[in-house]
């Protein structure tokens, strides 16, 4: 290698360094950190696909690091710290426990990084926007079909999913209003938390079932709780007897749907999550002001629409550019 070669070179390595406190990509691009509650479900992977569509269309590099369990809270404050100290262009961040990440995400902000809250909030206004599935709504969706399922009277659980996961904790707040305030014929005789782990889900699920033989219908608020419940429910023999409303989707929820075990699926648009998430940062760095707040639609998926094709996209891991 040329003197000429040699010092260019070392003079991008250098330019590098000391750029990556701005957060200098060898492409040259802005660097915009997304960090999941978790990695290790489908979810995740579709939001993944849906924040790195977003990298493409709007030419920005996406970082993509979060724990690999949604409950190892310190973990995901590690790795927002660390993109803080990088000083990304941009951080895109689903808070695994609603107050845990506020000083970090107030950091962020002290250092001028702008920074979006998707899926789950905190407790902070510190942030550019907060981009989510309307929660609430979600479970109220999922309160009605239960109960329209059940002809508006029975006995009813609710499989959580963790404490302080602000997404998961909303969806149970709205299932409790609806059942409270539209179907007083319906009667709630256990809670459980399944601790994001599908295992500990069926453990608790099975329990339930245990304690409540003759109970009529579950609804569970997020991936993991609702399949440990349908591996409970088909452990037992009792698929179309035990009712079963589940939050999100996997491919083996998709079968149990199919095969009767789960009843309807509350499903989000995790890809547009995330390429919405990805967006208001991208507009903030262009010198746009995003919405403070985008509510995003979730919607109930029963058996019969499996064929339909905008249901197949939605349900993807790697669907369709939106």
């Amino acid at each position: 290698m040329g003197d000429g070669v040699r010092n260019r070179a070392s003079w991008l390595v250098l330019a590098c360094v000391v750029a990556g406190l701005a957060g200098c990509s060898a492409s040259g691009k802005k660097v915009i950190a997304v960090i999941p509650k978790g990695t290790s479900h489908l979810f995740w992977i579709s939001v993944q696909t849906g924040a790195e569509a977003a990298g493409k269309e709007f030419g920005v590099e996406i970082v993509w690091n979060g724990p690999a369990q949604e409950t190892d809270y310190s973990r995901q404050i590690q790795i927002l710290d660390s993109m803080v100290a990088r000083h990304v262009d941009g951080i895109v961040i689903a808070a695994s426990e609603r107050k845990a990440l506020v000083g970090s995400i107030d950091r962020a902000a002290a250092a001028g990084i702008p920074l979006t809250v998707f899926d789950s909030a905190v407790d902070s206004t510190n942030y550019l926007s907060f981009v989510a599935t309307d929660n609430v709504e979600g479970g109220r969706l999922g309160g009605r079909t239960l109960a329209n399922l059940l002809g508006g009277k029975g006995k009813v659980a609710l499989m959580m999913h963790a404490p302080g996961s602000a997404s998961t904790m909303d969806r149970e707040k709205g299932f409790h209003d609806v059942m409270s305030k539209e179907f007083p014929n319906i009667q709630i005789v256990a809670e459980q938390y399944g601790m994001s782990d599908r295992a500990k889900a069926m453990a608790a699920s099975e329990n339930i079932l245990t304690a409540h033989p003759d109970l009529d219908g579950i609804f569970a608020s997020s991936e993991p709780s609702s399949v440990g419940a349908a591996l409970a429910i088909k452990g037992r023999g009792l698929s179309g007897k035990v009712r079963l409303v589940a939050f999100d989707s996997s491919d083996g929820m998709v079968e149990d749907l199919k095969g009767g075990t789960i009843d309807a699926m509350v499903v989000q648009d995790p890809f547009k999550l995330g390429f919405e998430a990805v967006r208001t940062v991208v507009d903030k760095i262009h010198g746009k002001t995003p919405p403070k707040q985008l509510d995003l639609p979730a919607r109930v998926i029963r058996k019969a629409d499996l064929d339909k094709p905008e249901i197949r996209q939605l349900l993807s891991p790697v669907p369709a550019h939106p």
